[in-house]
């Protein structure tokens, strides 16, 4: 089953008409306020088509992303990415969140598996996992595609979102991934948006294997805003390493002892590894375009992206 969904969202309606398509991220945390996400998306808006919102990354319990998805679009005029995961929803809530969505005019959901409670600030807390990830997917094709839920019962008015996938070329064996992510495309998925990703080689394997399913792909890069985060990043994201040398490099940087010199070097380092990994994939794959997660370090932004 394959769909031909219309293009709803700006994001989408980019991809189709060819462009090379840049995306950010925002990430409201443990808070109740949402000036320092919008001050974020104010910042990112001249760079990107869309801000994706994350949802309890790394189960973290945050800030629902609906509000914040709808915020942004309301307050700062540029497009969000309504992330959503199964592993807080059961297909109840999913129905809901989805209809809420609607209505507060949101045009793109990202559909995410979500990290096991276990990595994150609650380990005690129960996953639901109702459904996979692809039949999350095909919940939106019946919702939005037929106008009915999972059970066949009727939605009153329209469904108009497009609907994105997540994918880890990381994966190893890489092969089972790549099957899963084209058995989401033919459930209805308008987009892709990888992992982070920082081998370039890996990164062209896997866009090699996705051109078969026709569905425009965004590389997930993720700008390393301090040694810290770089560490972190390195320990904990499931199925993902820093390269060696980019670490020793952001180790370097962090030894700068005066402030604003420091976070000189860390943009340097920044821009001396993604701004090559950016222009190849750009210049010699077949990707349809870039999903910066440059959460509070948006002043990357115009450096790393002004060759594009």
């Amino acid at each position: 089953m394959t769909t031909s969904r219309p293009a709803f969202s700006n994001l989408v309606k980019d991809l189709r008409a060819g462009k090379f398509v840049l995306t950010g991220e925002l990430e409201p945390e443990k808070v109740t306020s949402l000036d320092e996400v919008l001050e974020s998306a104010r910042a990112m808006k001249p760079y990107v088509v869309a801000a994706n919102v994350t949802d309890n990354p790394l189960a973290y319990a945050y800030m629902n992303s609906l509000i914040p998805s709808w915020k942004v679009q309301e307050e700062v005029g540029l497009e969000t990415v309504y992330q959503m995961t199964i592993r807080d929803r059961n297909r109840l809530a999913i129905v809901s969140d989805v209809l809420a969505a609607q209505y507060l005019g949101i045009k793109n959901i990202l559909t995410l598996s979500g990290d096991h409670t276990v990595l994150g600030d609650n380990k005690q807390a129960a996953s639901v996992y109702d459904l996979d990830s692809a039949q999350f997917t095909y919940l939106l094709h019946k919702m939005i595609d037929e106008g009915v839920d999972l059970a066949g019962n009727e939605i009153h008015g329209k469904i108009e979102i497009n609907v994105g996938i997540a994918a880890n070329p990381n994966a190893k064996p890489l092969m089972p991934e790549v099957l899963k992510v084209g058995r989401k495309t033919k459930l209805g998925a308008d987009f892709i948006q990888t992992q982070t990703m920082f081998d370039i080689e890996k990164t062209k394997e896997f866009l090699k294997e996705m051109d078969k399913y026709k569905c425009p792909v965004l590389v997930g890069v993720f700008p390393l805003k301090g040694y810290g985060i770089a560490d972190f990043f390195d320990k904990f994201i499931p199925g993902v390493s820093v390269p060696p040398d980019l670490l020793a490099d952001m180790k370097k940087a962090k030894a700068e002892p005066d402030k604003a010199r420091r976070k000189e070097k860390y943009d340097e380092v920044n821009l001396d590894f993604f701004g090559p990994f950016i222009k190849e994939i750009k210049q010699t794959t077949n990707a349809a375009g870039i999903h910066v997660m440059a959460v509070l370090y948006e002043r990357i932004l115009e450096p790393l992206l002004e060759n594009l």
